[in-house]
């Protein structure tokens, strides 16, 4: 996934938190996302990882290893993954939102504890005006959902960072390898 489109569905993944023009009927599959984008907009990033999928995140991105991996490796994976998503991907959502024209949904759907709202994103840049087709995935994480993923062009932002990053450096020397490259990317970003 090139870095453009990296960061679209990063911000594909924030900019459903911004007021719709009509709720979706179900506003407790929306709320999460709406929060999300609500506390990055105002640098809240600690409320905004409150409401990400944490433990079905993990899952995603280790698959099978998620569960091999201790408490404490898979605490330290959430906590750094929050810091490197929140240093990451927030400063360009923060920027891309000086452009945001606005954004409308479709009702969710709900199967269980799964969700999808789809949405559309308008954005006015100064070259030219882009609109995006977002499909964004929720679940219910005892009994409150959490944002899960987002889908831009059909491209799932999980799946890319799982196979872009986290699968390639686990590969080469499983959890502790993985954490201590995230924990340098964490440092390095924490120096600028």
């Amino acid at each position: 996934m090139n870095t453009r489109l990296r960061s679209l569905t990063l911000l594909a993944s924030l900019v459903l938190c911004m007021p719709a023009l009509a709720a979706p009927p179900n506003e407790a599959v929306a709320k999460p996302v709406k929060t999300v984008v609500q506390s990055v907009r105002l640098s809240k990033d600690d409320l905004a990882l409150k409401q990400l999928a944490d433990e079905e995140m993990g899952r995603f991105l280790l698959g099978d290893d998620w569960a091999k991996g201790t408490d404490t490796q898979r605490k330290e994976f959430t906590r750094l993954f929050h810091s490197l998503f929140a240093k990451i991907a927030f400063p360009k959502v923060r920027e891309n939102f000086k452009n945001l024209q606005s954004i409308t949904y479709d009702a969710p759907t709900v199967e269980g504890d799964k969700g999808n709202v789809s949405s559309l994103v308008i954005i006015n840049h100064p070259m030219k005006k882009q609109e995006m087709k977002l499909k964004y995935a929720v679940v219910k994480d005892a009994n409150a959902w959490k944002v899960l993923d987002v889908f831009v062009l059909g491209d799932s932002m999980l799946t890319g960072i799982r196979d872009d990053q986290v699968r390639p450096i686990f590969q080469q020397g499983g959890w502790d390898h993985l954490l201590d490259m995230m924990r340098k990317k964490d440092a390095e970003l924490s120096k600028k």
